[in-house]
């Protein structure tokens, strides 16, 4: 279990901290053209704060683990994505984007697995 749970986890962190990284140094008008047409819907501090928050969470996925400093930290991160996620699916039903659901519902379901996994029997 601890080994699919680092796959999870690492898989998240990559997907997390690509997305962010995009979102953060990205203009917002970039990321509407590009297909992420939400982004119009806040203003572009918001839209770089959520980059910020997805790519610190993909941090907090791996980073505290691995370096054996404050590894509970993994599980808070998890939770806080899953957070995310819920977030994102609301915005994407608001707007009627229903295919753009899936996705965030799947990411949803991986960072609560890892939440679990570190809160309860895989806890470090």
């Amino acid at each position: 279990m601890n080994i699919a749970l680092w796959i999870i986890a690492g898989l998240l962190a990559v997907a997390f901290l690509a997305a962010g990284l995009m979102k953060a140094t990205q203009p917002r008008e970039k990321l509407a053209a590009s297909g992420m047409t939400w982004a119009t819907d806040f203003s572009a501090g918001s839209v770089k704060a959520i980059g910020a928050v997805e790519a610190l969470g993909a941090l907090g996925l791996i980073l505290p683990a691995a370096l054996n400093i404050a590894p509970a930290l993994v599980a808070w991160a998890a939770t806080g994505l899953a957070l995310t996620m819920i977030g994102a699916a609301a915005v994407h039903l608001r707007r009627g984007e229903a295919k753009a659901v899936p996705p965030s519902l799947v990411l949803l379901v991986l960072a609560a697995v890892v939440a679990w996994g570190r809160f309860g029997p895989q806890a470090f």
